[in-house]
């Protein structure tokens, strides 16, 4: 029964990846049938960003109270209700209403099935499930274009993932004897903390801040540099707007790719190895596409980044029970989400304005910036971690 409650999981996972693409792909066509301007899509996404942030936070409570099983089924089912809502609804107003369940349930579902993952399976479980998110990512817009193609128009792109959500949320809840009993999972220890950890506790503990602000710069790099590229590669490179926008699409397909290629050397190599070697090749990638010198090598320097990217996200989480303490680890995976979405939500628009008032050009500079704040945070982590038993391993 273990390897079919792993099936689910990877089900959910590209349950998790299917709404995050939506937005994006259908907001042309949105912004027309409520006649507001194309702006609003931000304003969208902030509710989005902010219901995520706060069920991160709220995570560990959650998890401990009602179990990973429940806590993930009831998050994907108010992600289909939100999902509905979107394609059901007639104003703006009503949009931004269903866009804090969303968010919630997207919040609370990555916490909890990050944490549990980490807890009971491999590095490389890990790797191939955040590729499995991707897989679900990329899947979406395809739906949301054919629906475009249609007359259901947009209403039918996200009724259509509705759907697929309430179908996982029927499996999810008629599976819930799969997961572990009882209300925190550790494992075999079964060793608990009386209390939930506050935020204020969990930062307290030492390499906390360290992981928290390396999670900061890891998604603020990735989201920029996804967001981005096209406009640099246009703006300053010049290239034209098919080959940029290609090139910015194949960032995420390295992540995707190094995501499902990890998985084969994640154990042998350990986390800590695959996060060195993602910031390496990262790096490396970041310097090929500040190089003022061929384009092309700026094409594929983003490439390059995002095979970087590859085993960061999942091997910083991966390591967090035994960097942390299982009893302590979904507290603060709850905290490391809180704390990437936040990268996510803010820096991205922060380097428009770089690029509004200085230069599109000091994009490279940018992703530099993030790439040795995640190198230098990575390694304070790793001497906290060797020179302090925190919890007796």
């Amino acid at each position: 029964m273990f390897s079919l409650l792993l099936v689910i999981i990877y089900i959910a996972f590209i349950s998790l990846g299917l709404p995050d693409s939506l937005l994006g792909s259908a907001w042309p066509a949105m912004k027309d049938s409520f006649n507001v301007p194309l702006s609003f899509a931000g304003m969208v996404s902030m509710i989005i960003s902010g219901g995520t942030i706060a069920a991160s936070l709220m995570s560990d409570r959650l998890t401990r109270k009602l179990g990973t099983g429940l806590v993930t089924s009831i998050s994907v089912a108010m992600t289909a209700m939100a999902l509905l809502g979107f394609s059901l609804s007639r104003s703006f107003v009503v949009i931004c209403l269903f866009a804090v369940p969303y968010g919630l349930g997207a919040g609370a579902i990555d916490a909890a099935l990050n944490n549990y993952v980490a807890l009971h399976y491999a590095s490389r479980h890990m790797s191939w499930l955040h590729s499995f998110w991707g897989v679900g990512a990329s899947i979406s817009p395809y739906i949301m274009s054919f629906s475009l193609g249609t007359k259901l128009g947009w209403r039918g792109g996200y009724a259509t993932v509705s759907v697929i959500q309430i179908v996982l949320t029927i499996i999810l809840f008629a599976t819930l004897q799969k997961w572990k009993n009882g209300k925190m999972d550790f494992g075999d220890s079964g060793k608990t903390s009386s209390k939930p950890l506050t935020i204020t506790q969990a930062v307290k503990i030492k390499g906390v801040p360290s992981v928290l602000i390396a999670f900061f710069g890891y998604c603020a790099l990735e989201t920029t540099t996804g967001l981005w590229a096209s406009t640099y590669l246009v703006e300053y490179r010049g290239v034209d707007v098919e080959t940029a926008a290609m090139f910015a699409s194949l960032f995420y397909m390295g992540i995707t790719l190094g995501r499902f290629l990890n998985g084969f050397v994640a154990d042998r190599f350990g986390d800590r190895k695959l996060i060195r070697y993602g910031i390496a090749v990262m790096i490396v990638g970041v310097v090929m596409v500040g190089i003022p010198l061929r384009t092309e090598i700026a094409l594929v320097g983003l490439i390059v980044i995002g095979l970087g990217c590859a085993p960061i996200y999942p091997s910083i989480i991966h390591a967090t029970p035994s960097n942390f303490g299982k009893e302590n680890s979904q507290a603060i995976i709850g905290i490391q989400m809180a704390s990437a979405y936040s990268g996510t939500t803010f820096m991205p628009p922060l380097f428009g304005l770089v690029a509004s008032n200085l230069s599109i050009g000091f994009y490279p500079v940018y992703l530099a910036v993030f790439a040795l704040l995640i190198l230098i945070m990575t390694e304070s982590l790793n001497r906290t971690v060797d020179t302090t038993d925190q919890w007796g391993n």
